[in-house]
């Protein structure tokens, strides 16, 4: 008989507006199909390269409210004017299946996921300084000058939670951190717990004589 499937690791990965997390994420999921990213709900328009059911779902504030009320989220914020959040369902049907699965969340709503999560891996982007984050804000061309300011306020904020996370990838080169974010992903399933149980798999499935 086939042994019990492994649940599968849970990777929490945050970052400041314009750190570049969502480009290094497309990347991963380009190069690790098979890993899972979780699709948030939000509450904020699409940007132009987005597109619906791939980088979010995007649902009326109406809508949300009600999802929050039947608790329907494992994480949910308002952030810079808009909500957030992760389907509870989807996280934990995929980890049963032993899928991994990428969260893309802010600080927020990792300290939440963690409390129910202890396990998770949390990763978190940092720029190579503040005045890159500022650059490339306002390359965006998507948002006023008031609302950059106050992504950057919140960008130093952020930051300074960073040493909470288990790693942290400074995005300097995409590429170096690509590779930086490929290496802990390996790494983490590598690690004791998740081995232990393979052994244990093993010798059950080949009794010592």
């Amino acid at each position: 008989m086939p042994g019990p499937t492994l649940r599968g690791h849970l990777y929490i990965v945050s970052a400041p507006s314009g750190a570049g997390k969502t480009t290094l994420i497309r990347r991963i999921r380009e190069k690790r199909p098979e890993i899972r990213f979780s699709v948030s709900f939000t509450t904020r328009s699409p940007r132009p390269d987005e597109l619906a059911g791939r980088d979010y779902h995007f649902v009326t504030r109406q809508e949300f409210r009600q999802g929050i009320d039947a608790g329907r989220f494992l994480e949910w914020a308002e952030v810079h004017g808009h909500f957030y959040g992760t389907e509870a369902r989807q996280i934990e049907t995929g980890l049963t299946a032993g899928q991994d699965i990428i969260l893309d969340i802010d600080v927020k709503g990792a300290s939440q996921v963690r409390c129910s999560y202890p396990q998770a891996h949390t990763i978190f982007i940092v720029p190579p300084s503040l005045d890159v984050i500022d650059q490339r804000l306002r390359h965006r061309n998507t948002e006023s000058e008031q609302q950059v300011e106050k992504r950057l306020a919140a960008a130093r904020q952020e930051l300074q939670l960073a040493p909470w996370y288990d790693f942290v990838v400074v995005n300097d080169i995409l590429d170096t951190a690509l590779t930086h974010l490929l290496s802990i992903l390996d790494a983490c399933r590598c690690l004791g717990p998740y081995q232990a149980a393979q052994l244990r798999m093993l010798l059950q499935s080949q009794p010592l004589r």
